[in-house]
């Protein structure tokens, strides 16, 4: 019987500037910050534990990880503020490189800086691109066997790891069958997003289609323009109906 193999991290240390706040009070600034892939999806940032100015109490819970060993929960404590179990360390990890870093909660935190600029959701991954064509391709997207959208003015948008996205001027969507929603959602490529619904007949579609007014300055070109799922629509390229692609928002 063959014998399953430990997990493995990726470990990469980084030149950037990293800071990041809670309650408006410094928690960590450093120059040696590392890139920890916990997962193939995006990494983390790992934080060497002597660059940070918050205190760490141990909170009594303990993280395991087949590849990272077992991790030492603490809290994380700045002048009043206090966010509880935000922090690990694995002190004992059997990757070498991790036990002389904390491990912060991104989401835990009020804001991060790569150098003086923030970030949002998770550190940048130096492997995925983001690159932004403009395209005379005929889109054509469908909802219900109705059309919504009809575009030769497209952007198309080719991020790494997922489908490509139509980005289409707001002129060539139908407008009347969109309903504005309150779900945001944000992008460490691409900002911040907000999203409408499609109502077709007495059906409606929440939350299919989003915008980034105003996005990040690398993305810029999508600035304004309107994107449906791919994955809950259907789009016609050039007269030729697309697959349905399979992705995390399928």
């Amino acid at each position: 019987m063959s014998e399953t193999k430990p997990a493995t991290v990726r470990v990469e240390s980084c030149a950037k500037r990293v800071r990041t706040y809670l309650g408006g009070h410094l928690v960590a600034d450093t120059t040696r910050p590392v890139l920890v892939w916990e997962h193939p999806y995006f990494p983390t940032y790992y934080l060497p534990a002597a660059d940070l100015t918050a205190k760490l109490e141990p909170s009594g819970k303990t993280h395991r990880s087949s590849s990272r060993g077992d991790g030492t929960e603490f809290d994380v404590l700045v002048d009043n503020s206090t966010a509880f179990g935000a922090a690990v360390r694995f002190l004992d990890s059997p990757v070498s490189e991790l036990r002389d870093l904390v491990r912060i909660e991104f989401d835990a935190m009020d804001q991060w800086f790569e150098e003086d600029e923030p970030i949002y959701v998770h550190p940048r991954d130096p492997y995925s691109r983001v690159d932004i064509l403009a395209s005379s391709r005929h889109i054509r997207v469908e909802v219900d066997g109705v059309t919504v959208a009809d575009s030769r003015r497209p952007s198309i948008l080719f991020e790494t790891g997922l489908p490509a996205r139509y980005y289409l001027p707001l002129t060539d969507v139908r407008m009347d069958l969109l309903r504005p929603s309150t779900t945001e959602s944000q992008c460490p490529y691409k900002g911040k997003a907000a999203y409408w619904s499609v109502r077709v007949g007495e059906n409606e579609y929440p939350d299919i289609v989003w915008t980034y007014r105003t996005p990040l300055p690398e993305s810029q070109k999508i600035a304004g323009m309107a994107c449906f799922y791919n994955e809950k629509v259907d789009i016609y390229i050039d007269g030729e109906l697309q697959e349905r692609p399979k992705s995390p928002f399928s």
